[in-house]
């Protein structure tokens, strides 16, 4: 086995004396004399009779003919004869190449590279020989290239630096066999994973380390180093991180941030990375004076005023900006202004660290949409592309709104990359939009391990395809069970019906429920269908139609007194449930609609966040109950301290009110399950004076629920955060409330309105196999036949 490194570097530096020789003499001798140098001045050109070659094996004389270009007869200057000279040494088919005068014969000796019989991987562990063979382009059966074999070692060296492992080295290797071929084996040390041990911050006054660190894609070395793949080191990370604190930091206001470097240092043992980045916050500034003029003919500034949702007094952000110009530039559109465009003109009063706008109406040049080309969608279909673009084919060229469509195109979750950009058309008022995307998996098979002291152990397994068939749209399908219940569902989303922003889902379900906080089961199957279009940038609305088939069943029968001849029974079910279960099986079909507000989507203040969710489903066309159910949810939350602390508040409700003579039965009654901590499932509200103390959930609930999130001191890369809440709710109001004591001339079930109040702490860990929430809780405010949960522990994870 021999290295080819220093044979080539011998082989190479005897190529390069030849040539420079031939570039200033040539040599000339009668046939069977010592050649003579002559100097160029008494050498000015040649002709050769005849012209030989010498040392070919497979490449024919005709060929290495065709590459020196000299004929016989013809007139050749020694510039000539290096030029030949170069021609054959460059076409990679040999190891040497000497051209020799001789009198009137020319001869070309050559020594021809060896082919290559196999190509080995030796030493590799982490990256299989089918992976690495797609990376190099020495290929067996092929001449063999000192050169290209070099490149590939270090393409290869490439792929393990990528994946964390700089201390890579890999060797080319060539090993003779007879018949002038050679076996080329690549030896591989792949090294341990770098690390990065310490990431640090020099420069930050207004955000901790810790806080600085969630913004990255890359993470320290932690506590599950071992699992984590994002606490290596890959050096094109770091630029994306760079990108992330820029937009971190002007998005707060600091508009003079900046990435004054990023440096890495290895440990002497290469086995840890040290990365440190300086930066230079500047002031945080916020929106002075907003005003807005028009220098359009017979355009009213008034009116785009009119449309602004920017106050002054705001924390400066770009995408505030950008959002209204959004909104200016729309008006435009609605009044039939073409070419009207927007210009934000920014002047800065450092005295009082403000950023004063003024909007401008101004007349865009005329420049039209030519057509739009996309590339690199080898199985999305252009269709799905294209309606991410507001504009068409023959429109006036917007270059925000082509940035806008980029960001949406992007937002699909299609494509790893989307580039677009516009080049000048046929003509100078033409323009033509290039598309360019990177298409990435968009499938997923997933299974699933879950845990809770509530549920106990379940699995599930899940199939989701985003893009199916290259349509953009979504289909799933999901199997889960538990000790508790059992459930399976399909789904279908078409984002675009007949091409417009209008989404319809279909879906269908199953569900049962063998739980041990109830003596009876449940079974629920049916389909829904969705209507869903936006309403605003952050607002949106829904129609549905569902129509399920619900029954209670395999309600425990009586127990017996055996101390009586003959035994008597002895009632421990509510009668209450016992009339919903004699009802047997009952097909509900409803309708309804709902309606989110949610300023998290534009994310135009990084620091709060608000949800609003009202929704309401009517029952009765068609089937066998009639109810009108009415829910809503809120919840605001903000960071402060630093954005290392979380605030956030929820309020959720819902009511059913009966429009029949069927009553609500427990499989449509609130329960509070998952909704209030500090209580076992069905552990509060209106409960049968059984033995057992069924519980008969309500037609009402209401729950409050007041948490916080704040780091323990711990390190950012472990993942772990304490927590602390609050929960005040209830649950109340039956239909029916004549219960055992009822039936035996006592007074009915209390279905009255009693809040319950829990207060707890939690800690939550973060880990890479899976979000763990550890919650604490104390009842201290109850009824008597509650049924408490002091500790309870969520486990999810898919793999």
């Amino acid at each position: 086995m021999v290295n080819i490194s220093g044979k080539q570097r011998r082989a190479n530096g005897r190529r390069a004396k030849a040539g420079r020789a031939l570039a200033t003499a040539v040599f000339l001798g009668a046939a069977g004399t010592s050649p003579v140098l002559l100097s160029p001045a008494f050498a000015q050109s040649f002709a050769f009779s005849n012209v030989s070659v010498e040392g070919n094996e497979r490449v024919d004389a005709s060929t290495i003919l065709s590459y020196a270009g000299i004929g016989r007869g013809q007139q050749v200057s020694a510039g000539a004869l290096n030029d030949a000279y170069q021609r054959i040494n460059g076409s990679g088919l040999f190891e040497t190449v000497e051209i020799i005068p001789q009198g009137n014969t020319l001869v070309i000796r050559v020594k021809e590279y060896p082919f290559i019989n196999v190509i080995n991987f030796e030493g590799n562990k982490r990256l299989k020989d089918e992976d690495l063979a797609t990376m190099v382009k020495s290929q067996s059966r092929r001449v063999f290239s000192p050169s290209t074999a070099e490149a590939d070692a270090a393409a290869i060296a490439e792929m393990y630096r990528s994946r964390g492992r700089i201390a890579a080295t890999v060797t080319p290797r060539v090993i003779k066999r007879d018949g002038n071929r050679v076996d080329l084996v690549f030896e591989i040390t792949e090294g341990k994973v770098v690390e990065i041990e310490t990431l640090s911050f020099v420069g930050n006054r207004a955000y901790s380390d810790r806080r600085l660190r969630q913004v990255l894609q890359t993470k320290q070395a932690g506590l599950l180093r071992a699992i984590i793949q994002k606490d290596t080191y890959i050096a094109e990370r770091i630029d994306l991180d760079k990108q992330l604190l820029t937009e971190f930091y002007r998005s707060r206001g600091y508009i003079d941030f900046q990435v004054l470097d990023a440096s890495a240092e290895v440990s002497r043992e290469r086995d840890a990375t040290f990365v440190t980045f300086t930066i230079r916050e500047g002031q945080q500034y916020s929106i002075g004076n907003i005003t807005t003029v028009s220098e359009v003919e017979g355009v009213n500034a008034a009116d785009f005023a009119d449309v602004q949702k920017i106050k002054t007094g705001q924390t400066w952000n770009p995408a505030l900006i950008d959002n209204n110009i959004a909104r200016m530039e729309n008006l435009a559109l609605r009044k039939g202004l073409n070419f009207v465009r927007v210009e934000p003109r920014v002047t800065r009063d450092d005295r009082n660290q403000r950023v004063n706008i003024e909007f401008a109406v101004v007349r865009g040049e005329k420049v039209f949409v030519e057509r739009i080309d996309i590339e690199g969608n080898a199985t999305t279909l252009d269709q799905v592309v294209r309606r991410q673009f507001r504009t068409v084919e023959g429109d006036p060229f917007n270059p925000r709104e082509i940035r806008q469509s980029a960001e949406r195109i992007r937002a699909l979750g299609f494509f790893s990359d989307a580039r677009v950009n516009a080049e000048p058309g046929s003509a100078p008022d033409q323009v033509v939009v290039n598309v360019d995307v990177d298409e990435q998996p968009t499938g997923s098979l997933g299974f699933g391990l879950s845990y809770s002291v509530a549920s106990g152990a379940g699995v599930s397994v899940n199939f989701s395809e985003s893009n199916f068939l290259g349509r953009g749209q979504a289909i799933g399908f999901s199997v889960s069970t538990s000790s508790d219940n059992q459930s399976s569902s399909f789904s279908f989303t078409e984002p675009a019906l007949f091409g417009r922003d209008l989404s319809l889902s279909f879906g269908l379900f199953y569900r049962t429920t063998d739980s041990d906080h109830a003596l009876y089961n449940t079974r629920n199957a049916g389909f829904s269908v969705a209507l869903g279009f936006p309403l605003g940038d952050q607002s949106r609305f829904s129609l549905r139609y569902r129509l399920s088939r619900d029954n209670i069943f395999d309600l425990e029968a009586d127990e017996f007194d055996n101390t009586t001849v003959p035994p008597t029974p002895v009632d421990i079910r509510s009668p209450i449930i016992r009339r919903e279960t004699d009802a047997g099986a009952l097909v509900s079909s409803s309708i309804g609609y709902s309606y989110d507000y949610d300023t998290r989507i534009t994310g135009l203040d990084p620091t709060r966040g608000f949800l609003f969710r009202f929704g309401q489903d009517i029952g009765g066309l068609g089937g066998d109950t009639k109810f009108l159910t009415t829910t809503v949810f809120a919840m605001a939350e903000q960071k402060v301290w630093n954005e290392e602390v979380t605030l956030r508040a929820i309020f959720e409700g819902g009511h059913i009110h009966d429009l029949g003579d069927t009553g609500t039965r427990v499989t449509d009654r609130f329960f509070m399950r998952g909704k209030m901590r500090g209580f076992e499932p069905n552990g509060i509200g209106p409960r049968d004076g059984t033995d057992n103390e069924d519980a008969l959930g309500g037609n009402v609930f209401a729950v409050a629920r007041f948490e916080s999130e704040f780091p323990l001191g711990l390190p950012e890369e472990y993942g772990i955060m304490g927590g602390a809440f609050v929960d005040v709710g209830s649950v109340w109001s039956l239909t029916d409330t004549c219960g055992l004591q009822c039936r035996s001339g006592g007074e009915n079930v209390d279905d009255g309105f009693k809040p319950r109040v829990a207060v707890g702490v939690s800690v939550l860990w973060d880990t890479p196999v899976g979000p763990l929430r550890f919650n604490f809780s104390k009842a201290v405010k109850k009824e008597d036949y509650d049924r408490e949960q002091t500790f309870d522990l969520t486990v999810s994870t898919k793999f």
